[in-house]
């Protein structure tokens, strides 16, 4: 079973998501950073995990004016993994000289940008939460992630598996996903009890 425990918080590699302030001052609580660390089951850093915290009480879907970008730069996706709110649109700009077709299977959100260059007019909506697997339909080793939560508050782990989320105190859902579990997982989940000491989320599939 997941565990839950504290360590002693690292300031770098911290990564701040500025979201989660919003979604703070939404809800008229008072928030504070909370610092995170994703591990595995052998107390490894896990990089590039999908952190997600549900609050009660909090807007599961994107307020107007929300977006995001998913950009195409030196034939990959960047970022690999990107997670946003419920009901964002995401843009999905090509910075290479050469033309993608940016494409998804996934039930979470099926859609095809064909062969272009620059920044299409229109964004895709991912308006279903869960997970999006991105391809090129010219570039095959290009791949990523669109990772879509009914939450405000979310983000990914560094390179050292930490990360910091604006939360209000008290006893949340976490949700924790990373591309080994697959598309269809919705993630590990535990409970993050947040306006204390540092906390460690250690996961297990």
């Amino acid at each position: 079973m997941p565990t839950t425990s504290t360590f002693a918080p690292r300031l770098p590699g911290l990564t701040v998501v500025l979201g989660s302030l919003i979604a703070a001052a939404s809800l008229g609580a008072q928030a504070a950073p909370q610092a995170i660390l994703v591990t595995n089951e052998a107390g490894q850093p896990m990089a590039q995990a999908a952190v997600a915290v549900y609050v009660k009480g909090a807007r599961a879907t994107a307020p107007a004016g929300a977006t995001a970008n998913m950009a195409q730069k030196g034939r990959a996706f960047q970022p690999t993994m990107l997670v946003v709110q419920t009901g964002t649109p995401v843009l999905f700009p090509n910075f290479d000289t050469v033309r993608h077709h940016v494409y998804s299977f996934s039930a979470a959100k099926k859609f095809e940008i064909k062969l272009y260059a620059g920044t299409p007019a229109a964004p895709v909506v991912f308006d279903k939460a869960g997970t999006a697997t991105l391809g090129c339909n010219i570039h095959d080793q290009m791949l990523g992630y669109i990772h879509v939560v009914d939450t405000p508050y979310f983000g990914v782990t560094g390179s050292d598996g930490q990360l910091t989320l604006d939360l209000p105190a008290g006893d949340h859902r976490a949700q924790v996903w990373w591309p080994a579990l697959g598309e269809t997982h919705p993630g590990v989940e535990q409970v993050l009890k947040a306006g204390g000491p540092a906390v460690a989320l250690r996961v297990k599939p």
